[in-house]
């Protein structure tokens, strides 16, 4: 095989180049999943208690104007900048989570004892979301239904894993 280039100028053989290729899509796909699952959860959500896109305008405010109170969060007007603000940095920091997951499958397909920890690792990983969400954003937890949150995160962590579940086939994993 030919040696290629990559944008670091480091020279690769073309098949490592092309693995490399592969798992950012693959990551970037299953970070769009989850993300849009969770976008659309909430829009379920919002839409039955009449007040559509109201759960991205909080996140939103909550992440970009700390100055308002969390009072003020449960009263807050719908605000299309704000739900396309929070939805752009929620889709990255999804693509980043899915671009992790991938190498992390990659890795435990070459080594059949690291995947159980690394299936430790994202439900640790899960749970730490929760909580970290209840200590740092109590505020944000009270205008929205904690276990809707909850209830989110889990479904697009199932749509994530369903997708990586068909990208990986074969890959076993050995407590």
């Amino acid at each position: 095989m030919s040696p290629e280039s990559n944008p670091t100028g480091e020279v690769l053989p073309a098949s490592l180049d092309t693995e490399v290729s592969r798992l950012y899509r693959e990551g970037i796909v299953a970070g769009v999943i989850g993300a849009a699952t969770i976008a659309i959860w909430f829009l379920i959500l919002d839409t039955i208690s009449g007040r559509p896109l109201y759960t991205p305008t909080v996140l939103g405010t909550a992440l970009f104007r700390r100055a308002e109170g969390p009072a003020s969060l449960e009263t807050l007007p719908v605000s299309i900048e704000m739900t396309l603000m929070y939805t752009w940095v929620h889709g990255l920091i999804f693509c980043v989570i899915g671009g992790v997951a991938s190498r992390l499958l990659a890795l435990a397909e070459r080594n059949l004892n690291i995947g159980f920890g690394i299936l430790l690792f994202f439900v640790v990983f899960e749970f730490g979301f929760v909580v970290a969400a209840a200590v740092f954003a109590e505020g944000v937890l009270r205008a929205l239904a904690w276990p809707a949150v909850l209830l989110g995160n889990l479904l697009a962590a199932a749509a994530m894993g369903g997708y990586f579940w068909r990208q990986h086939p074969n890959l076993t994993i050995r407590p």
